[in-house]
């Protein structure tokens, strides 16, 4: 996956979470730590942080780790059809 794919991937699933009334989080890449392919991390203003690692990863493997950082952004790991909804955002 690319740096531009990524930012692309970003801007889907900012737009779709908006669209839920969901947080909307910022990406980055990579996590600060070493190893990690996926970091979150919530500011004291609520602001989420969504780290993930791009470099040696299948496309799916990053697109999941930002579908499952929005979900855990908002709290909705017990959401199946908000998680379709955010995969076939992206899958487009």
């Amino acid at each position: 996956m690319t740096s531009l794919d990524f930012a692309d991937a970003a801007r889907v699933l900012g737009r779709e979470a908006r669209h839920n009334g969901l947080v909307v989080p910022s990406f980055r890449s990579p996590p600060l730590r070493v190893g990690d392919d996926r970091s979150l991390r919530r500011a004291p203003n609520g602001h989420v942080f969504i780290a993930v690692t791009l470099k040696g990863r299948a496309k799916a493997d990053v697109l999941a780790d930002m579908v499952d950082g929005v979900i855990e952004a908002n709290y909705m790991a017990n959401q199946p059809v908000l998680r379709q909804r955010l995969w076939e955002a992206v899958s487009c």
